[in-house]
């Protein structure tokens, strides 16, 4: 069994934001897949599953998704080295994805709080770059909940591609 995890916060008034680049690649990849998103919540999260694989958008704020993570792995006894989490990154330039197999928080919340709920770092993260000389001018939480720019949605349809082609490969 395999978790994949998308970070993001659970308002409407989220949705495009930077923050929710987790949740808008699981959504991209559920509707190109052609999956459904149970409509009851299981663990504080929104899920489905898809043959082996759990797929799960945490309910509970970006800062607290390793009570979502947790609950389900071990529920489901999964490995943190089945476990798949897809974040943002600021310090990654708007557009680059890196996957790693472990690794640090590097400074992100919702990797701080999976570290400390699983009580590991060493699980694979698909870092997605959202870095902009915006975010010097707005700061680093405002930069954050803030919404893509239209530039970037442009390139969203891109990445989004490229991310799921990174899932895909990992599974």
């Amino acid at each position: 069994m395999k978790l994949i995890v998308g970070f993001g916060n659970p308002e409407e008034k989220y949705n495009f934001t930077r923050h929710n680049f987790g949740f808008l690649t699981l959504d991209f990849y559920a509707k190109i897949k052609k999956l459904e998103w149970q409509k009851k919540e299981k663990f504080n999260a929104i899920w489905l599953k898809y043959g082996d694989t759990i797929l799960i958008k945490p309910q509970t704020y970006y800062n607290e998704v390793g009570r979502s993570v947790q609950a389900f792995s071990h529920f489901y006894k999964i490995s943190p080295k089945d476990i798949l989490i897809i974040c943002d990154d600021f310090n990654l330039e708007f557009g680059k994805i890196r996957f790693r197999t472990h690794g640090s928080a590097g400074g992100n919340n919702g990797l701080k709080s999976v570290i400390t709920e699983i009580g590991t770092a060493d699980f694979p993260r698909l870092r997605l770059g959202t870095g902009s000389s915006l975010r010097k001018k707005t700061g680093d939480t405002d930069f954050v909940l803030g919404k893509f720019t239209a530039s970037e949605k442009e390139k969203l349809p891109d990445i989004l591609r490229e991310a799921c082609e990174n899932i895909d490969s990992k599974l």
